[in-house]
């Protein structure tokens, strides 16, 4: 029995064109027959065009198209799995790859290629991560600064009564240096812990948070870096606190600017985002802003603890302004996402656009 799919037959046909996932057929010489309709909007390409190009010059970079060769050979079938495809014009896309030799007994040996994108359910995934890991952080950190706070009262309190007890001026510097040391861990405990006030919200254009920071950390880069601005005017208003909102993109524009030291360039980005998803819940609507900028990129040691307290790659950094910023992005609803690579990193505030609640709806 023959397990080569005959893409002309027209039942195969209508099933291979409604699939979401993309499928191709390749021949022997590694040459596109059949690719189709998932596929064409994968690639961004035209099946009348490249059908008969061979893969590799056209859509796949050469270690890709050394697998297929390599499965072509062997006769196995091959997986890999969050494979990432480079598909040029700044486009990357997230597969699970699935290559199966085809061979019917007489002709040459085919390949049937299926590709699912998956980078919908890993960005979810790393969403809901990033939600339980500021939440955690937050729980953590209150329990610590409680702990910490009240022993510390203690002996700034005593060493104030020692001060009034001491007639020499040198010893008093003594008690000098404990109750500024105590006031300087009081107040880390303060950054630590975030906002101790709810939100303020009103309805506001997220250009006048953005363009606050633009000006600010504009004024404060070197003459080196250039900032520039890209925005769509046409985003709606949402409903958040304006303070909040400029703390967190001025964090990451702050460090964005650290990174990229006094040469490189840093764009500020807004768009708006349909049918999206912030951790479980599905917004008709989402804004969003990008700190971009072309530094190193991040440390691959540091990605997984990249929004804890006290984790930072600078001598003097404190390791507070990440996790404050999605502390204060999250009590609007909000999420901070990044992606980084050597050249370019990108920090994405998402914010869902809803209407303020009205009096009924704010009403206990």
């Amino acid at each position: 029995m023959s397990t080569k799919i005959d893409t002309d037959e027209p039942l195969h046909g209508r099933v291979l064109e409604h699939m979401h996932t993309a499928v191709l057929l390749l021949d022997s010489e590694l040459r596109l027959r059949y690719i189709n309709s998932a596929g064409e909007m994968m690639f961004a390409i035209s099946a009348q065009r490249f059908v008969g190009q061979v893969i590799h010059h056209t859509l796949f970079e050469k270690e890709v198209a050394t697998a297929l060769e390599q499965v072509l050979e062997s006769g196995a079938p091959f997986t890999e799995r969050e494979l990432v495809l480079d598909l040029g014009y700044r486009r990357r896309v997230t597969v699970d790859l699935t290559a199966l030799p085809l061979n019917d007994g007489g002709g040459e040996p085919e390949l049937l290629v299926e590709m699912k994108q998956v980078d919908r359910q890993l960005r979810i995934t790393r969403e809901e991560g990033l939600l339980a890991q500021s939440s955690a952080t937050r729980a953590l950190v209150r329990g610590l600064a409680h702990e910490i706070k009240n022993p510390l009262g203690g002996l700034r309190g005593a060493a104030q009564l020692l001060e009034r007890e001491l007639h020499n001026e040198e010893l008093k510097e003594y008690t000098h240096i404990i109750i500024s040391e105590a006031d300087r861990l009081q107040a880390l405990m303060n950054n630590m812990l975030g906002p101790s006030t709810l939100p303020h919200k009103r309805l506001l254009n997220i250009h006048e948070a953005v363009e606050r920071v633009r000006q600010v950390v504009g004024a404060e880069l070197p003459s080196g870096v250039k900032l520039s601005r890209d925005y769509d005017p046409s985003i709606p208003d949402l409903y958040a606190d304006l303070d909040q909102l400029i703390q967190s993109v001025m964090n990451l524009a702050r460090n964005a600017a650290q990174a990229v030291g006094n040469e490189g360039a840093i764009k500020l980005r807004t768009r708006t985002m349909r049918q999206y998803t912030i951790g479980h819940t599905l917004h008709k609507l989402v804004a969003k802003v990008d700190v971009i900028d072309d530094g190193p990129g991040i440390a691959p040691e540091m990605r997984e603890s990249l929004f804890l307290p006290m984790v930072t790659g600078r001598v003097e950094g404190t390791g507070l302004g990440l996790p404050i910023a999605q502390s204060l992005i999250n009590a609007n609803g909000g999420l901070i996402e990044w992606e980084s690579r050597p050249g370019q990193t990108i920090f994405t505030v998402l914010l869902p656009i809803e209407a303020a609640p009205t009096e009924t709806e704010t009403k206990p």
